[in-house]
């Protein structure tokens, strides 16, 4: 599940990212993602205990499937069905146990808490902001939110529609309550992409906080 690809129409300020839209994009392409996990992802829950996870804007889901073939159970949510049963058909192919959720992650509510939320490039478009996926993480839970940098509007990619759907890490701290949580780590990474057969280096806005 890796977000390398143009994003086409996003640049329209017309476009509104409901769930008829992203059903719309998977439905009439071929796979989009690599599959491969997000090195974030990796690096994050690499020393964690495997417990409950939730995967916001799982796509095909690379990462639901990362998790789960290390024992983590997992949710995976999107509002594509098209993508979330190309995840489910990759997870029943590697005997993987996953829970595939079709949801407007606009507005859904995750019915319980988890002992990890992970979300990688849910695009911010909307008011509702990132309390949410914190309100799901359990005590002792770990939260991870990765999203294009608000730096990279002008950056070698051309990505004007960051300027309404990108977020820096601060904006999603901002949303926390600083007593709920032990750690809150905004940071802002860079990564290579190849952009027109060339390898370019795009930031990411990454924030890790682990719940009291």
């Amino acid at each position: 599940m890796h977000h390398d690809q143009r994003h086409d129409d996003l640049d329209d300020p017309a476009v509104t990212l409901d769930p008829v839209w992203w059903e719309e994009r998977y439905r009439t392409r071929g796979t989009l993602w690599s599959g491969r996990v997000n090195a974030s992802l990796a690096q994050v829950a690499c020393d964690l205990p495997a417990g409950t996870a939730l995967d916001a804007g799982a796509g095909e889901g690379g990462d639901a499937l990362w998790l789960a073939a290390r024992g983590w159970r997992v949710t995976a949510a999107d509002a594509s069905r098209t993508a979330l049963d190309r995840g489910a058909a990759e997870a029943a192919r590697r005997g993987l146990d996953v829970t595939w959720v079709e949801a407007d992650l606009r507005t859904w509510t995750p019915p319980t808490t988890y002992d990890l939320v992970t979300s990688h490039y849910l695009h911010a478009e909307g008011s509702r902001g990132w309390g949410w996926l914190a309100d799901a993480v359990a005590p002792r839970g770990t939260l991870l939110v990765v999203g294009h940098d608000l730096s990279d509007v002008d950056g070698p990619v051309p990505r004007p529609h960051l300027a309404r759907l990108g977020h820096t890490a601060e904006q999603v701290a901002a949303d926390l309550d600083p007593a709920q949580w032990d750690s809150i780590e905004p940071q802002v990474l860079e990564r290579t992409i190849e952009h027109d057969g060339v390898e370019v280096a795009v930031r990411d806005a990454v924030l890790v906080a682990r719940r009291r």
